[in-house]
């Protein structure tokens, strides 16, 4: 099984294509590490993961777009598909693998300052680029909104099993612990919706 990993902060331009979305004493060995640029491959298809302000309209709003591109290896062929919006930008995080593709990336709903900022999760199959399962990590305050800043993703060795790293101001509901940082991990997350287990640190 081949499993790439690549997560980028905030805005990257993408060309649309025609068609035919204590921690470390405690966590298992990673199999996976970061990298600069968003791309990865599964199934003898290459994909790219990127973001781009949206045509016109005020003020910015950033959108997610996850592109197939046509290669000698792939039979489906190019493709595009939008996963989500974003005021202010988007921090991005895409796992390739042969079960399926993983995607991360915050998403804030509001223009406003002090909107919430939530960490959105999506697994896409390769073949259809249509979205098998769909999660968010949001935080809770009592006072004003909670905000999830980033979630970086990791697939574990036993092949099965993702992590979702990141920082935070608030209380994700759920979680153990306390502090700034958190760590969320989805037993099987490919092929079930089996809930995470979430440390604060």
């Amino acid at each position: 099984m081949r499993i790439v990993k690549f997560t980028a902060p905030l805005l990257l331009p993408v060309v649309l294509m025609s068609c035919g979305g204590t921690v470390a004493e405690t966590a298992p060995p990673v199999v996976t590490r970061a990298a600069a640029l968003l791309e990865g491959t599964s199934r003898g298809c290459s994909f790219l993961l990127s973001s781009r302000t949206r045509p016109g309209g005020y003020p910015p709003l950033t959108e997610i777009l996850l592109t197939r591109e046509a290669t000698s290896s792939c039979e489906e062929g190019s493709g595009v598909v939008v996963l989500g919006t974003s005021y202010n930008g988007s921090s991005l995080s895409l796992l390739a693998t042969e079960q399926g593709i993983a995607v991360g990336f915050t998403s804030k709903g509001s223009p406003s300052g002090s909107a919430a900022i939530s960490v959105q999760l999506r697994h896409l199959d390769p073949q259809t680029l249509s979205v098998v399962r769909a999660a968010s990590l949001a935080a809770l305050n009592p006072f004003y909104a909670g905000y999830v800043y980033s979630g970086e993703l990791t697939l574990l060795a036993d092949g099965t099993t993702l992590e979702v790293r990141g920082s935070k101001h608030g209380t994700i509901p759920g979680e153990t612990g306390g502090g700034a940082q958190y760590l969320a991990t989805y037993p099987d997350f490919f092929t079930s919706t089996t809930p995470p287990t979430i440390l604060a640190y």
